[in-house]
């Protein structure tokens, strides 16, 4: 407290998220008069690296944009170049992407819930400390999140920035008797994945709830992972319940622009604040759930998916999490089931001048890429729309009203070290990537 009145809080880090960013909260009285998620990371230049390369080149280099969710990047990459090039994967070439696809939910899910998020409901300041007297429970994250990296690595090549991916399918395919071990391995994780989902479903999840547009990809008759067409979920009472538009328009909706507090862009859609990620999916595609994942939401009080149930309660985004566990492994599961090898690993995707837009559904978000091409291949344009930049500002606005409700409760008797902790929880709700969105956490409050 000093001389004026004016008490500043400091946190210098922000534990169990990907990146740095500080966050600064200024409270007049007991009102949040502003909220600005800093991300304060350099800009990384991944579209100005890829500007001159060659068409075949962007799976490999935006693998490396993260090291959670590099697959998210290849295939929304992939996705964009062969609409540029006007050739379309099909049959078990994609069926072996959407597979390597969800080993990558299926790693990074656990991670979140294990390592990063469950300390918060526990009272535990990090995985170690939490491992002491629930040593099972995150033995079972472990054994998940290996599950996925072991078709990652199978697939991929390696666990991390995998090589095997290419333009047009992959370098090699595998042979059906070398997918069955991964179908028993992921056997046994659905086991502990079911018991994941009672385990965060028992949290204690504080009153909250999100009043932003839903965005997600909507794929009729399937979860969407690896496809499908950008879909909206209005905000209660604030417009249609849910409306489409092609995703050559994706720019013409999702408009981005800087703020003086970020290095990473923040964005519209249709001039509105909005999400993406576990919320969003589950709101649009939930009734296309898979049986299992379907039934384990209703046990877990995510409501009916089937009947379109929305869950707007961010601190119940783990729960959502746990349940596209399940839906990953066995979507997997069918996969490995029907499995036929393909004639070859990839299709030839010869270069033509033109631009082309692919969209996928990484674990946190939708991923939007889009490249212009010449008649010999060279990348002229490359734009690349990651999730984390997309929920930067409801980040803040969940915070602020985090926060709000705190102060609304306790008055003065909410001090720095619990708003600091609520902030926290707050923000990984959402699982920021934020090395991705440019790259948590400094906090600083001020009270007037």
């Amino acid at each position: 407290m000093n001389d004026r009145g004016t008490r500043v809080l400091r946190l210098d880090a922000l534990a169990r998220v990907e990146g740095e960013a500080a966050l600064h909260l200024r409270v007049e009285g007991d009102t949040v008069a502003e909220t600005r998620l800093r991300i304060y990371e350099p800009p990384r230049f991944f579209e100005s690296f890829l500007t001159g390369r060659g068409h075949t080149e962007p799976p490999d280099i935006t693998a490396r944009i993260c090291g959670i969710c590099p697959v998210a990047y290849q295939m929304s990459a992939c996705r964009a170049i062969e609409d540029a090039c006007g050739v379309t994967v099909d049959g078990p070439l994609a069926d072996l992407r959407r597979l390597l696809y969800c080993g990558e939910w299926i790693e990074s899910h656990a991670l979140h819930i294990y390592l990063l998020h469950a300390p918060d409901f526990l009272g535990r300041a990090d995985v170690v400390e939490l491992a002491r007297d629930q040593r099972a429970a995150v033995e079972r994250g472990l054994r998940i999140k290996q599950t996925g990296n072991a078709i990652l690595e199978q697939l991929g090549g390696r666990p991390i920035h995998p090589v095997n991916v290419r333009i047009g399918g992959f370098y090699r395919t595998p042979a059906p008797d070398e997918l069955r071990p991964l179908a028993e391995r992921l056997r046994q994780a659905r086991d502990d994945a079911l018991e994941t989902v009672r385990w965060v479903a028992a949290f204690d999840f504080p009153d909250a709830m999100c009043d932003h547009d839903l965005f997600a990809l909507r794929d009729p008759g399937r979860y969407a992972i690896d496809s499908g067409t950008p879909a909206v979920v209005s905000a209660q009472g604030q417009g249609p319940a849910l409306r489409e538009f092609p995703l050559p328009d994706f720019e013409q909706h999702v408009q981005e622009g800087q703020v003086p507090h970020s290095t990473a862009l923040t964005a519209t859609l249709d001039g509105r604040r909005y999400l993406t990620g576990p919320l969003a999916r589950y709101a649009i595609n939930g009734r296309w759930l898979h049986p299992v994942a379907a039934e384990a939401a209703r046990d877990a009080g995510l409501g009916d998916p089937e009947t379109g149930a929305v869950c707007d309660n961010p601190f119940r985004s783990i729960v959502v999490r746990a349940v596209e566990v399940v839906q990953a492994i066995e979507e997997a599961l069918r996969i490995i089931d029907a499995y036929e090898p393909p004639p070859r690993p990839a299709v030839e995707v010869p270069p033509r001048r033109g631009a082309g837009a692919g969209a996928t559904e990484a674990p946190r978000g939708l991923l939007y890429h889009r490249y212009v091409l010449t008649e010999d291949g060279t990348i002229t344009e490359a734009r690349i729309i990651p999730p984390t930049a997309q929920n930067q500002t409801a980040i803040e606005e969940d915070v602020r009203k985090a926060v709000q409700a705190r102060l609304e409760t306790a008055g003065p008797a909410a001090d720095d070290e619990e708003l600091t902790l609520l902030c926290e929880r707050a923000i990984r709700n959402h699982d920021p990537c934020i090395s991705c969105a440019a790259h948590f956490l400094d906090v600083t409050v001020e009270r007037l």
